[in-house]
């Protein structure tokens, strides 16, 4: 059966977020009171093609679950969204699952655990899957069908984003394949071996032949090389209730205006603002709003200085 032509794929991670408040983070060794708990789907690159989804693109998710309660939750949040799935099942696995410690101002601790048989392999895709898409979303977590899914990309034409946070062994030749990279704050740093942000970006940029090379800075918005020229966008003050998954909706905000066609300026600003509305709710998928409320934002809101 020939796939439907859709907006966007995602090949990466999933996971199954209990979100705990508390009020400060706790020392070592000491016992603290916490004011809730919540089970919520997320995951990098799950979150990001449920907000375009949700925003009116079509969808499909590549991914890997156990076969347990977490899975039925995943599986059940994306026939909710309406996003395709072509997910791979592990007979008996644990999905993928992370405790993410909130404090009050907002900040998130991340502890996760993953079923190494959740490992999605290049030999598990299948090219279809991948080509009928009008851009494809990576996170390197499973580098090697990570890779995989780009070189299909590319030698179909379809353009390649990714988020990524890790040096994962591979990574270097999975960075070669993508088009349009977006990674946290200090990954440069630590990959070009470099202490000045821009001069890594402008590294990776000439090393890895990306179209763009950018990172997110939370408070401190995003900063972007072309080749050319240095964009910035500012982040926006809004009340923070929880961070999981700013980075996620960020990349959905990005992909969005990306497919619009927009102008760099305007695709970094909808993704700054996406990311902070989602910042003002619980979980990786709790805030994401509407395009006119995204849009609402970029006209009124009020922004951190650059």
């Amino acid at each position: 059966m020939q796939e439907e032509v859709i907006d966007l794929v995602g090949v990466g991670l999933n996971a199954t977020d209990t979100v705990i408040a508390l009020k400060d983070f706790p020392l070592r060794g000491s016992k603290t009171e916490y004011s809730g708990a919540e089970v919520l789907p997320g995951g990098q690159v799950a979150s990001t093609v449920v907000a375009c989804q949700q925003w009116g693109l079509k969808t499909r998710y590549v991914g890997k679950l156990g076969e347990d309660v977490a899975a039925a939750l995943h599986r059940e949040a994306f026939k909710a969204a309406g996003v395709q799935t072509r997910i791979v099942t592990v007979p008996g696995g644990a999905s993928a699952q992370s405790l993410i410690i909130v404090d009050t101002g907002g900040e998130r601790t991340v502890l996760c655990r993953r079923d190494e048989r959740l490992t999605l392999t290049p030999g598990e895709l299948k090219r279809e899957w991948i080509v009928n898409a009008r851009a494809l979303h990576v996170d390197g977590y499973d580098t090697a069908a990570a890779t995989q899914a780009a070189i299909w990309a590319r030698e179909a034409g379809v353009p390649v984003v990714a988020d990524l946070d890790e040096l994962y062994p591979g990574v270097e030749a999975l960075i070669e394949k993508i088009d349009f990279l977006i990674v946290s704050r200090d990954f440069p740093l630590r990959l070009m071996r470099e202490t000045d942000l821009a001069t890594a970006l402008k590294g990776m940029h000439a090393r890895f032949g990306c179209g763009l090379t950018a990172a997110t800075l939370g408070e401190g918005g995003v900063v972007a090389w072309d080749g050319k020229e240095m964009h910035r966008a500012a982040a926006y003050k809004v009340p923070v209730v929880d961070t999981t998954g700013a980075g996620d909706v960020f990349h959905a905000g990005f992909i969005y205006g990306l497919l619009q066609n927009w102008e760099m300026g305007r695709r970094l600003d909808y993704a700054c603002a996406a990311a902070a509305l989602n910042c003002m709710s619980v979980g990786a998928r709790g805030g994401i709003e509407t395009v006119a409320k995204i849009e609402e934002l970029m006209k009124s809101g009020e922004r951190y200085s650059l």
